[in-house]
């Protein structure tokens, strides 16, 4: 239950900050297409 519940919590922190740093403009598109590459062989 309680690893349920982090990774959970893990989840919500990453698309928050996703959120964050896309209205910000942070980092550029193909960054962006980098990290998403990534968050998918992630999970």
């Amino acid at each position: 239950m309680n690893k349920v519940i982090t990774s959970m919590l893990a989840v919500s922190a990453g698309v928050a900050a996703y959120n964050y740093v896309q209205k910000n403009n942070l980092i550029s598109n193909r960054q962006m297409r980098k990290m998403k590459k990534n968050l998918k062989t992630l999970f």
